[in-house]
């Protein structure tokens, strides 16, 4: 799992007016739980852009006055006209305590039914995964080798060993869709027979 740093300061004052300075000086007001105690702190504007503008998932780790703590994004808010970072809350990880995260969904290999005509469809792009710190992927890769037109490959047949995809079993995460071209194939191999 990928590791962004960010660095902020402790707040001494809480509530609006003090949220609002913060903002005017380009920063983000940010709270911290998880382990117990909670932190309340601020984070420059800037430093968001590592975490908002990449589509895989990281862990955050939060330097406050030289203290360091891994943390994953749990929440943030955006201004609703200028959609700049408005606030943010983190929980902070402990390595026995199970999380859940939105992990995006990769496939690998090229599809039988693919090769046919048919065509790839995501049913699903992310899975919610349950599991320690450690063991959180950074990706679910499912082969699709052996998918041919009509087929589809379901929550349940993907394969895990240290997590637990918390989606129902029963849906479809790919599946191979038939096309023109995969039907007049397939109607030509029958007037070859």
């Amino acid at each position: 799992m990928r590791i962004v740093s960010l660095s902020g300061s402790l707040r001494e004052n809480v509530g609006k007016k003090d949220a609002k300075a913060l903002r005017r000086e380009d920063k983000v007001p940010c709270v911290m739980y998880g382990k117990g105690e909670q932190y309340l702190f601020a984070v420059p504007q800037t430093q968001f852009q590592r975490i908002l503008f990449n589509p895989e998932p990281c862990y955050v780790e939060i330097d406050l006055n030289g203290t360091k703590h891994r943390a994953m994004l749990k929440d943030i808010d955006f201004h609703p006209v200028t959609e700049i970072v408005y606030h943010c809350d983190f929980y902070e990880l402990s390595d026995d305590k199970p999380i859940v995260m939105s992990i995006p969904v990769h496939t690998t290999g090229t599809s039988v039914g693919v090769m046919k005509g048919g065509k790839l469809a995501y049913k699903q792009k992310r899975l919610n995964v349950k599991a320690l710190p450690a063991d959180m992927p950074s990706e679910i890769l499912i082969d699709i080798t052996n998918l041919d037109v009509a087929q589809r490959c379901k929550v349940q047949d993907i394969a895990t060993e240290k997590y637990c995809i918390l989606n129902p079993k029963s849906s479809e995460v790919v599946v191979i869709n038939s096309t023109r071209a995969a039907a007049t194939g397939a109607n030509e191999v029958v007037e070859a027979e």
